[in-house]
């Protein structure tokens, strides 16, 4: 082999020890820092609770007031169902209910009626009685001079058949009064009856309207439309959906924790988030949740070593308070680290002090 080659093949050489040198150094540098003791990580995703908005009842899409993507606040109009059918239920009930409320003073009208017949009734009766008790004291005082001589027996006669007919027609009239008092209790019962039908069409009317009302959908609370599933002019099925959103007031990431690191994270621990997307930014989370139960490790934890253990499963979640301030960033299925703080005294590494993206 000549010099010159030699020399090439020592200068290729150097070369590539230059670079491995240069690469281990680099990724010396480079490589994260270590966690202290007391502190564990995983990776895991951002979510947020989703929400379906949905009809309440069967009817045709009329209109969708937003687009996919948009922010949306607690009570805002997103979209209205078709009401042409409910708006015609609606007045054929208020028709009724006129109608009904008609009844009801007709009804009235007939209790006060019976009232006046009982009373006229009663007052028969009275009349009735009277004439008896003075039929019988007449026949008294006509037995008493037909005994002396001083009247004749036709006048006693005639006595005593006006006293029975006086008892008849107190009979008469107290079962008159009784049949006025049975007309008064029905007349009163269909009172009651037509006000009963009075209240079942209000009731209609309440719940047509709330149909109506239901009609148009709300967002239930603040938060970003994901996407339309239903368009304008679809007729949908009760329950059908229509949109759907994310509440950005429930945002949290969701990852597992081995047994020895799950057994030490207490509820309510304090927690940092770091997103792939966004690695300068250290948002603080809160731990909400811990499962109770292990199981083995999901295949989004990439080792097979890794998977043959059990875990626990772990949510950290975002203040309410600091996902407002921050509500035009936030985006779900974003990648990122979990990092969970082990032991209240043990202070965050400077790495993970809390930075957002208004410092």
């Amino acid at each position: 082999m000549t010099s010159t080659a030699l020399r090439t093949r020592f200068i290729a050489a150097a070369v590539v020890a230059v670079v491995v040198a240069a690469s281990v150094v680099g990724w010396t540098m480079l490589r994260p820092k270590g966690l202290p003791l007391g502190f564990a990580a995983s990776n895991g995703r951002i979510e947020a609770t989703e929400i379906d908005i949905a009809a309440k009842i069967a009817g045709r899409l009329a209109e969708i007031a937003i687009r996919e993507g948009d922010f949306v606040h607690d009570g805002q109009v997103l979209a209205r169902m078709d009401t042409a059918t409910l708006d015609a239920q609606l007045k054929e009930a208020q028709a009724a209910l006129s109608q009904a409320e008609i009844g009801v003073d007709t009804a009235r009208s007939l209790v006060s009626q019976r009232d006046a017949e009982c009373g006229t009734a009663q007052a028969v009766v009275l009349q009735r009685q009277a004439e008896t008790d003075a039929a019988v004291k007449r026949l008294a005082r006509t037995e008493e001079l037909t005994a002396a001589g001083h009247a004749s027996r036709q006048l006693l006669d005639d006595d005593r058949a006006r006293v029975l007919a006086s008892r008849a027609g107190v009979g008469a009239a107290r079962a008159n009064l009784a049949a006025a008092n049975a007309a008064l209790g029905t007349a009163r019962s269909q009172v009651i009856a037509a006000q009963s039908h009075v209240d079942a069409t209000r009731a209609t009317i309440q719940r047509i309207q709330a149909d109506i009302d239901d009609s148009v959908l709300r967002a239930p609370r603040d938060g970003r439309v994901q996407y339309r599933v239903a368009q304008p002019g679809e007729v949908l099925g009760a329950g059908g959906v229509v949109l759907n959103m994310v509440d950005l007031s429930d945002v949290y990431m969701t990852f597992f924790l081995g047994t020895n690191q799950a057994g030490r994270t207490a509820m309510g621990g304090e927690a940092r988030i770091i997103l792939d997307a966004a690695p300068q930014y250290v948002i603080p989370a809160t731990v909400t949740f811990v499962a109770d139960v292990a199981q083995f490790t999901p295949k989004t934890v990439e080792t097979a070593e890794e998977r043959q253990k059990l875990t626990f499963r772990v949510k950290v979640s975002i203040a309410p308070e600091l996902l407002r301030q921050h509500i035009h960033y936030v985006k779900t299925g974003l990648p990122g680290m979990a990092y969970v703080r082990l032991d209240p005294a043990t202070p965050w590494p400077a790495h993970l002090q809390e930075r957002l993206p208004h410092d």
